[in-house]
């Protein structure tokens, strides 16, 4: 395959309608990897901005590039899980985004990936981006790794997230390779490994099951979404696994990590002491969607000092305005009743967004009853406060 001639004919139609290329090239193989190449650019633009600014690389097939980490994502892994000289194995290489960002991290590289025309593509893509120390291995990574006399200091394995019927998977028997069937044999060659699992994925259960390797655990956000869960297994577990929250909505420095950081264990969420209120302050604190998959719902209550609507309802209201609150801010304009006619009066635009937390009825649901259009500046937030269901008048601060 003359990959640079393919991507040399796609750079020119990137702005192009590629159903329509296809059909007037009567769908060759030649313009089907053109198109591939065109649709793989448009997706790196938001996901890889930096593999878009190289006119040169080359983008693997939609199902892989969906399955493959953010530059965001990878770098953050980089930065804060790995170190500048380590040896690591990526056993599930992929698209190979999270080898590049711990090659340009100064990692020393095994990427390994059963897929040919996958590794190829990685291998071509490295001498592109001019990354010499990364190897790749065309292998089943499996019975790779269990031959191998080196120790790495960490092994990196994100399984797929897809049965042989192509249904989206998390729990980790289901995966492939199923991580539980192979985790001794990682473990007797690496010091650490690092597993990405769906953020989807249940935490009580995934813990358990590598309860006696399992040290840290991370929960990334991104954009306001869950992207990511990341176990990080020693030889050594953990007496009190530490759980760490972030939003990667800024800057991806240590400085932002640190600050942004919301680090728990369970021993801190079984003392600490939450407030409740019984009606609802003058902001109003909805936590982002990395703590509310991590569960630290006790603990942001008693570390900011603000009050949480009800046991089930991960919400906060206090009067004063906290900086660099881990979420969303919301000032609370009044408490409404969630009928049309009540919402219309305060809103004659009938234009809100709205939003249901603890509350029998979802969000769309409630939109379309209330005759109301997504949108503007206000938003209609349905909660529970104490045992009282209602509404709350809000507009956005933070």
């Amino acid at each position: 395959m003359d990959r640079q001639r393919i991507i040399e004919e796609a750079v020119p139609h990137r702005n192009a309608d590629v159903a329509r290329l296809l059909l007037n090239s009567n769908g060759t193989e030649d313009m089907r990897l053109v198109a591939q190449q065109i649709e793989g650019w448009r997706t790196a633009c938001e996901k890889w901005p930096s593999l878009a600014r190289n006119d040169a690389v080359w983008y693997p097939p939609r199902l892989n590039r969906e399955q493959s980490s953010s530059e965001t994502a990878a770098r953050y892994k980089a930065l804060r899980l790995l170190r500048k000289g380590i040896r690591l194995a990526d056993l599930t290489g992929g698209m190979g985004i999270d080898s590049i960002a711990a090659a340009e991290g100064g990692a020393t590289v095994d990427y390994a990936e059963q897929d040919a025309d996958l590794c190829c593509g990685m291998e071509y893509n490295l001498g592109v981006l001019g990354i010499t120390n990364c190897r790749c291995h065309c292998c089943d990574s499996m019975a790779w790794i269990a031959t191998q006399e080196n120790t790495y200091d960490i092994i990196y394995i994100d399984p797929a997230r897809r049965n042989k019927e192509g249904q989206r998977v998390a729990a980790f028997e289901d995966c492939t390779p199923n991580l539980l069937l192979h985790l001794d044999t990682i473990m007797h060659h690496c010091h650490r490994m690092v597993v990405k699992a769906s953020p989807m994925i249940d935490l009580a259960t995934a813990e358990h099951q590598l309860a006696r390797y399992l040290t840290e655990i991370h929960i990334v956000a991104i954009g306001g979404e869950c992207k990511e869960v990341l176990f990080v297994c020693d030889k050594q577990p953990a007496n009190n696994i530490a759980t760490c929250c972030i939003d990667l909505s800024g800057p991806l420095t240590a400085t932002y990590c640190d600050t942004h950081s919301f680090r728990f264990s369970h021993a801190d969420e079984a003392t600490a002491q939450a407030s409740y209120c019984t009606t609802a302050a003058h902001y109003l604190y909805e936590p982002h969607a990395a703590l509310m998959k991590g569960g630290p719902f006790k603990s942001l209550s008693q570390r900011y000092g603000i009050d949480k609507l009800s046991r089930n309802t991960h919400l906060y209201t206090a009067d004063t305005l906290i900086d660099q609150w881990p979420g969303r801010v919301f000032e609370i304009v009044q408490e409404v009743q969630l009928t049309a006619k009540a919402i219309h009066k305060l809103l004659p635009n009938a234009q809100a967004h709205v939003v249901a937390r603890n509350y029998p009825t979802a969000a769309a649901t409630l939109q379309r009853q209330l005759k109301l259009r997504e949108g503007g500046d206000h938003f209609i937030i349905a909660t529970t406060i104490g045992s009282n269901k209602t509404g709350l008048l809000c507009t956005r601060v933070q």
